[in-house]
């Protein structure tokens, strides 16, 4: 069945949160207190990986997914990720992750080879002091050495960075050349109105689209490539051949054909992350229409702010 908006948007992308701890504290996820704060190492989702999978499962029924994007949280901290991971094989459709890589070459070697058809890596510094600016924690290497577990196993990579004003815009070069020298294709991420990032602190620290396209130009020639439908990066390639993408959630807004659905590790729903208003699917018989629900509470311009953190939804 079809579901759809009168922008004709309607979800094909599932995101799953599986859990809301992470062993990073990165600055634009949570604040200085909570960064501070001893992060758990593990924790449990609030539902386990065979109830998880029986909603994702209901889901594609209803809506024919084309892909699941596992987040966090930080995913490969979840207890039951390899089991869940098996689960989601059977419905035959693209598995992907989105991680830290902090414990990425760890779960790969639990893993079969094509468990993940692709994995986005979070990878906002080379620079171990800057990386620690960013994170609160030390060891980029291990970072680094998942990215290179990944590759070795023929994993389709990309590297997902947030730039931050005043913190790593003096990474963007460093990190592009790392990632066009593998062949991976890095996105520069404008940082988005969520959790703690509100008002001030989200204006002292933006860096739009165009500002890191002048970074990029004043060592390569660029050509912009065309969009796909529903893709939340614009790309560009350097006249060496480098691939990258800059996810504009504020300068250039894509909400005009957003497919994206998200799931949360307490059954909820969220079809907007604008929205606060978790719809919960447990203990419900009509699907459809809190699917209906979720569509409705799409932006029809713009992503307005959140007082979710990345942490609680994964971005």
């Amino acid at each position: 069945m079809k579901i759809t908006d009168s922008y004709n948007r309607t979800f094909k992308t599932l995101r799953v949160s599986l859990l809301n701890t992470c062993n990073l504290a990165c600055s634009y996820c949570v604040n200085e207190v909570e960064g501070n704060k001893k992060i758990a190492p593990q924790q449990q989702s609030a539902l386990g990986y065979k109830a998880l999978g029986k909603i994702i499962g209901k889901l594609h029924s209803i809506l024919s997914l084309e892909t699941i994007r596992l987040t966090g949280g930080e995913p490969t901290l979840y207890h039951d990720l390899v089991p869940l991971v098996q689960e989601l094989q059977t419905l035959n459709m693209p598995i992907k992750l989105t991680t830290n890589g902090f414990l990425l070459k760890t779960i790969l070697d639990k893993l079969p080879q094509k468990a993940f058809d692709s994995i986005n890596v979070s990878l906002d510094a080379l620079d171990e002091d800057v990386f620690f600016q960013i994170s609160r924690r030390r060891k980029l290497a291990t970072i680094l050495e998942g990215i290179d577990a990944a590759l070795e196993k023929e994993i389709h990579v990309k590297l997902n960075c947030v730039v931050v004003k005043g913190m790593n815009e003096n990474q963007i070069l460093p990190l592009l050349k790392y990632a066009g020298e593998r062949n991976i294709t890095i996105r520069f991420m404008e940082l988005m109105k969520m959790g703690h990032l509100q008002n001030e602190a989200f204006k002292k620290q933006f860096l739009s689209e165009k500002d890191i396209l002048e970074l990029v130009k004043s060592r390569y020639k660029i050509q912009k490539l065309a969009r796909h439908k529903s893709a939340t990066a614009n790309y560009w390639l350097t006249d060496t051949g480098y691939k990258f993408g800059i996810i504009a959630n504020e300068s250039e807004p894509f909400c005009h054909d957003c497919n994206r659905l998200r799931l949360d590790s307490f059954g909820n729903i969220y079809g907007c992350l604008s929205s606060n208003e978790p719809i919960s699917l447990l203990e419900t018989t009509n699907t459809i229409k809190l699917l209906e629900e979720a569509l409705a509470q799409k932006q029809p311009l713009k992503f307005m702010g959140s007082t979710l953190s990345m942490l609680e939804i994964g971005g």
